[in-house]
């Protein structure tokens, strides 16, 4: 408590008038126990007033004597130091992200981070490093150093929406970033109606945006300090006979470069072999270059202002030595038994004909049942349960169709409008399965009754030629797979025992077939695990977590479900049972173990049918 004696001349005190300060600028003592004072307020109105020791209990003296008289809370004054020295720390710590996050960065995350991201003042880039390379560090160090800078408050982070909740973990585990994952729930609890003007760092699904027009008049009206989009290479529109087809992703790649001064594409895949499309893919990050050159120019340009991209050949570790360990690819030629090329050879002649009938429907019809002849065909090589399955659940379901026919009502034609301008190759794996399960059971070029009914006695047909094949035990892919596994001395470990092995197939029900297979080869049904897109990410997580702790999971059989954002490298041996169409798909398949970490040369074996075009 203060006492009248500290209250003197230049001393600041509290309580005299309200809780406002004033100044004191005269002072006279009745006795020893009465103070007039003379003071100032803050707006230097003057005033006089008798103090009394009964009044000592309200009174604060909040300076004493003169100004800076360095008596203030020594613990407050150190922490205002201390902030303030923190605000300024980039200017002498070059590298601050590094020294304040949980991860040990390699020579090309730094260079890609400190020389080619940060000077660039507002940053347009793509960023294509193989896959692997960690671009997520990459990106983590850019935003918490553009953060130390004051220059980053509102951050968007837009990725395929199986990799979402792995940037948040990633962000937060190894920067102590934040980032909300933008859920249906919370874009319709958003209190303004929109959400994107209340969260300053969130990641969205790519395709919830890109098929949602709603969402993107919200986003119109937000402005973002920074947007990085992963796996860039989605949102890409093509040149097909001197026209731009322009796909719904490619439209949200436009409006997220107008509303963001800093715009960072990730892809691992940029370039799909036509300059064309690859320049309209540039028109993203600098549309007054790149908009019209793929009218005027077939020719390469140099894009190192642009965009980075170093192979895996290229990545060193700071000794010098390569950051990854060899990898060597193997193909597996094998032969048909007769009667699977029997069976290939009727197939093939049902969808060459189906194909034929097709050319006389419209467009978008022709496009779905082509669509669906050609999954058929690609099945037929996969295995004998595939292409089995597959025409028996075609058959059902235009029988299905044919009755309603026969009733007067005409069954409509499976259409998705979301998938209309998507490429096949581009959707999430997840999202690809369950597109080619609907369109190859209910597409036909059949537009009568009796064109239905000679289709369905196609089918049966066969379909009792595959069953046929299925039962008779004969399968030569399998025969190789299975001499590969036993065989192979890559197959073992010094140990003896069986080294982790991943197998890649494009559909469930050769997943499956091959699961039940092999756990009757090995004599343990606990040694095999599976992921497809069917299943939900925590229990995809699961299996990942089990394949690559259990020492008692030995093999992995996965669809692309695991091709996208899973990290393997636990394993470095691989099968591709089915190879993928997109060579890009089997590059992401091989970067799952071939990736930062992984010590082991990694082997890969693709099984091919020599007298088939099909794999």
């Amino acid at each position: 408590m203060n006492k009248l004696e500290d209250i003197t001349v230049g001393s600041t005190v509290k309580g005299i008038v309200g809780n406002e300060p004033v100044s004191i600028v005269a002072v006279l003592w009745y006795g020893s126990n009465v103070l007039e004072i003379t003071y100032k307020d803050t707006r230097g109105v003057p005033g006089t007033q008798l103090l009394y020791r009964e009044s000592e209990p309200g009174l604060e003296v909040l300076s004493k004597h003169l100004p800076w008289s360095f008596d203030a809370d020594a613990e407050q004054m150190k922490l205002a130091s201390e902030a303030y020295r923190i605000s300024l720390a980039h200017l002498f710590d070059p590298y601050l992200a590094v020294h304040t996050s949980a991860v040990e960065p390699l020579p090309h995350q730094i260079s890609a981070v400190y020389q080619e991201m940060l000077p660039r003042v507002p940053l347009r880039y793509v960023l294509a490093d193989d896959p692997g390379a960690g671009k997520t560090i990459m990106t983590g160090l850019y935003i918490k150093e553009l953060m130390a800078r004051g220059d980053l408050k509102r951050c968007l982070i837009v990725s395929p929406g199986s990799l979402a909740e792995q940037w948040q973990d990633e962000l937060f585990s190894k920067f102590h970033l934040k980032f909300e994952i933008l859920t249906n729930d919370r874009m319709e609890s958003a209190v303004t109606g929109n959400i994107f003007t209340e969260v300053d760092r969130c990641i969205c699904r790519l395709d919830k945006l890109a098929r949602n027009e709603e969402l993107q008049e919200k986003l119109k009206v937000s402005e973002w300090d920074l947007i990085v989009v992963d796996e860039a290479h989605k949102m890409s529109a093509t040149v097909w006979g001197g026209e731009v087809k322009y796909t719904r992703r490619f439209q949200l790649g436009r409006l997220l470069s107008n509303i963001t001064r800093n715009f960072l594409l990730l892809t691992a895949t940029p370039h799909n072999g036509k300059e064309e499309d690859f320049h309209l893919f540039l028109s993203l990050v600098d549309p007054d270059r790149f908009e019209g050159t793929h009218h005027s120019s077939q020719q390469a340009v140099d894009v190192s202002d642009v965009m980075r991209r170093l192979v895996k050949e290229e990545l060193l570790k700071f000794d010098g030595k390569p950051l990854f360990p060899e990898r060597i690819a193997y193909t597996v030629n094998y032969s048909l038994s007769p009667q699977e090329s029997k069976l290939y050879q009727a197939v093939t002649e049902y969808v060459q004909e189906e194909f034929n009938r097709a050319d006389n429907l419209n467009n978008e019809r022709k496009n779905t049942v082509g669509f669906a002849l050609t999954i058929l065909q690609r099945r037929l090589a996969s295995s004998p349960e595939a292409i089995y399955q597959s025409l028996r659940r075609r058959r059902e379901r235009l029988e299905h169709r044919l009755a309603e026919e026969r009733l007067g009502k005409r069954a409509a034609e499976y259409r998705n409008s979301e998938w209309d301008d998507m490429d096949e190759d581009d959707l999430p794996a997840e999202e690809q399965e369950q597109m080619e399960e609907q369109v190859v059971d209910h597409a036909s070029a059949a537009a009568t009754i009796a064109e239905l009914e000679a289709e369905i006695r196609t089918l049966k047909r066969l379909e009792n030629m595959a069953n046929d094949v299925r039962a008779s035990g004969v399968d030569r892919k399998w025969d190789e797979l299975s001499r590969l596994l036993q065989d192979k001395e890559a197959m073992f470990g010094e140990d003896g025992q069986r080294e982790k092995l991943i197998i890649f197939t494009e559909h469930k029900d050769t997943l499956n077939y091959l699961a039940g297979k092999i756990r009757s080869l090995l004599g343990n049904d606990e040694a095999v695990v599976t992921i497809h897109g069917g299943m939900l990410r925590d229990e995809r997580r699961k299996v990942e977590e089990l394949f690559k702790q259990d020492v008692g999971v030995r093999i992995l059989i996965a669809t692309d479900a695991a091709g996208e954002g899973v990290n393997l490298q636990r394993a470095h041996l691989m099968i591709n049972y089915d190879l993928p169409w997109n060579p890009n798909r089997l590059e992401q398949r091989f970067g799952r173990i071939h990736r930062i970490g992984q010590t082991e040369v990694c082997h890969l074996w693709n099984l091919v049918a020599s007298e088939t075009s099909i794999t």
